[in-house]
């Protein structure tokens, strides 16, 4: 049975208590803030400011070794933390504490001006990208637990997005205020916002995501033709948007205001997200999930064939801000299809499950343009390819054959299962 998002007991100073839900909403923002604020302190300092040649090496490790904790390390200890009361909620806090200190090794790293940027500075930024995965995964699951609406988790995820958007787009100028001043100043506010946001999560719900075992029926529910054709599609979009990213880091080097062309992208992805975000329920309503999902996907490969033959940097930038939109699309999708089709399922497991496999395929996506260095033209035609050759298995392997929202053979009395 659900438990309802309510905050922990606090002392009564005449106000009303905070919803639990509103809690991950503070968490989530200020957690945008601390990430908003390393992307622009480093947008001069790491991609762009050294050769390619000096730099692939050191991200391709780093890639590499950045599969480890969704690959082998968290298939191993997730179902612990599932079980564990508290125990995403913990590992939320732990990842708040955890950046703040990252940010800050990141200042001295800064600090010590080098000229180009050492090892250490490589290994810090990149733990700080596997603790943010890490972060999405463990908010995949505690979602669940916090929403008052059980019947639309879509909702919920949409609303965190579109905050996360908002947010992202209000705190970007001061923060570049500050890094104008000194980058110490934009990483330390980064910190800040980090540490509360940790603070926050403390007050999150100490809930159990999984105190039991998956039973039978919620196998067989999670492996059904619908949600495992929508889950390799949302894969195959997030491969697409680790693979933009990378190719659009090692692209725009060579192209004048190289260092401009990537803030304009970083903003303009930002706001096709949050586009995404707002506009998905309103699909929601009017499409299938699975048309949606099949959307996706078309508009990507026919996004790619126009950026290709375009060949120029807008086109490029653009493509990148629909491939993120076509993801944020794909994963409203997705839920959607695992609320309507696996109703029997422990949501909060399942997706912190599906999302370790999406930060995986994140990964995977961004280490192709790294090693193999494509052209701007070739790095478009080969996303043009993924998302319709994605788009035609989804549709042969049943993705538009979907079940009813409602199962036919379940109870409409019984409850939904989150924990």
């Amino acid at each position: 049975m659900k438990r309802r998002g309510k905050s922990k007991p606090s002392v009564d100073y005449g106000l009303p208590p905070i919803p639990a839900f509103e809690r991950l909403k503070r968490t989530h923002s200020l957690m945008t803030v601390g990430e908003t604020a390393m992307a622009i302190a480093l947008a001069d300092s790491l991609f762009l400011s050294v050769s390619p040649d000096a730099a692939r090496f050191k991200i391709i490790l780093f890639l590499a070794v950045s599969m480890a904790p969704f690959a082998v390390v968290s298939p191993l200890i997730g179902p612990r933390i599932d079980r564990m009361k508290g125990g995403h909620r913990m590992v939320v806090i732990l990842v708040g504490i955890l950046r703040a200190l990252v940010l800050l090794g990141i200042s001295q790293v800064l600090s010590s001006k080098e000229i180009v940027p050492s090892i250490g500075l490589y290994l810090l930024v990149f733990s700080s990208m596997i603790l943010g995965k890490t972060y999405a995964i463990a908010k995949s699951a505690i979602v669940p637990t916090v929403e008052e609406d059980e019947e639309d988790l879509v909702k919920a995820n949409s609303k965190l997005g579109q905050i996360a958007g908002i947010t992202g787009f209000v705190v970007a100028a001061p923060i570049a205020a500050l890094q104008w001043m000194s980058s110490t100043l934009a990483l330390g506010f980064g910190m800040l916002a980090f540490f509360f946001a940790a603070l926050n999560a403390y007050r999150l719900p100490k809930a159990a995501i999984a105190p039991r075992p998956a039973e039978q029926i919620e196998i067989e529910e999670l492996h059904s033709t619908s949600i495992v054709s929508t889950g390799n599609a949302m894969r195959i979009l997030r491969g697409c948007v680790g693979f933009m990213f990378f190719h659009l880091a090692f692209w725009l080097r060579g192209e004048v205001a190289g260092t401009a062309w990537f803030g304009f992208a970083l903003g303009m992805i930002g706001v096709a997200v949050l586009g995404a975000n707002t506009f998905g329920p309103f699909m929601k309503k009017h499409m299938r999930e699975s048309m949606m999902m099949l959307s996706a996907l078309l508009a990507v490969g026919v996004c790619g064939i126009i950026a290709a033959w375009y060949d120029r940097v807008v086109g490029g930038i653009l493509l990148a801000a629909i491939v993120n939109a076509a993801g944020t699309i794909g994963k409203l999708s997705f839920d959607s299809t695992v609320q309507s089709d696996a109703p029997d399922a422990n949501r909060g497991r399942a997706f912190a499950q599906f999302e370790t496999k999406n930060q995986l395929a994140w990964v995977v996506g961004g280490i192709i343009p790294v090693i193999f260095n494509p052209s701007g033209q070739i790095g478009f035609i080969i996303v043009a390819i993924v998302g319709l050759a994605g788009a035609a298995m989804y549709y042969r392997a049943g993705g538009l054959s979907t079940r009813s929202r409602v199962s036919p053979t379940r109870d409409p009395e019984l409850p939904l299962r989150s924990e």
